[in-house]
């Protein structure tokens, strides 16, 4: 196993920027980071930039200098490389994911404020705020489990009419399409069992909206959830932190996801 880090030639935010990566395991990229003080919010799914005053003290540390040819081509040839536009910030890849039914699948958490390709969206999903920004989640029947309320894209419907469907099925509550704010996406990649994804249909597209009021009444037309409320930032994670999705909301939710 090695730790890869090429030249600090990338520029953003008025700095110049490496890449760190590893050539077989992402565990062994987080610890390595982690000794290095490199902060979490560096991880950009596959890779952590690294500024380029703190090069040295990484290759001090032991990662092996390179070029971004050739880390790309080790980063590639690991299966660690998480394909995104580019803008969009990878959060997590989350393998082995065990879902109902013995359907497995690996999931990669991507932070967008831009829609996702809509042809290869089978599935959205809401975080809806009230006006003191609690957010109403739902308890899933299928996946025994809380999370923002959403579901299967039906055949003829937009993403965002799939999302304000789904959320007045599930909650009673009536959105605005058009005011609907793209936050990111999952992708799913089976790996036993059926979903309902596929090859060239594997993203879910999370939203996020927001409804006049404190805690308006929640309802529900539909029995594939249980159980709806409304929950404060805390609850939410109390809820659901310990969920393979959880590290992509923490990112939405927080000030620097918007």
């Amino acid at each position: 196993m090695t730790i890869l880090i090429d030249p600090p030639r990338f520029e953003a935010h008025g700095r110049r920027w490496s890449h760190l990566v590893s050539d077989s395991d992402l565990a062994e990229l987080h610890a390595f980071a982690r000794a290095c003080g490199i902060p979490a919010r560096g991880f950009e799914g596959d890779h952590y930039d690294v500024p380029e005053e703190r090069y040295a003290a990484v290759v001090a540390a032991g990662a092996r200098a390179t070029d971004a040819r050739e880390l790309l081509r080790a980063l590639v040839a690991s299966g660690l490389r998480m394909q995104k536009r580019r803008g969009d910030r990878g959060v997590a890849r989350r393998c082995g994911v065990h879902l109902a039914d013995g359907v497995v699948v690996d999931v990669d958490l991507i932070v967008a404020d831009r829609e996702a390709d809509a042809a290869r969206v089978f599935a959205a999903l809401v975080f809806v705020h009230d006006s003191s920004d609690d957010l109403a989640v739902v308890h899933s029947v299928w996946r025994n489990e809380w999370g923002a309320p959403g579901g299967g894209r039906e055949a003829g419907e937009t993403v965002r009419e799939n999302a304000v469907r789904e959320v007045h099925e599930e909650t009673g509550l009536v959105l605005q399409g058009e005011a609907l704010r793209p936050l990111g996406y999952e992708r799913f990649q089976g790996v036993a069992g059926t979903g309902p994804w596929d090859s060239g249909r594997d993203l879910l597209q999370l939203y996020g909206a927001s409804v006049e009021g404190r805690r308006p009444p929640l309802t529900t037309t539909h029995d594939d959830t249980s159980d709806r409320r409304w929950v404060t930032r805390t609850e939410l994670e109390q809820l659901c932190g310990h969920t393979f999705w959880w590290p992509l909301a923490e990112a939405v939710l927080s000030p620097r996801g918007g």
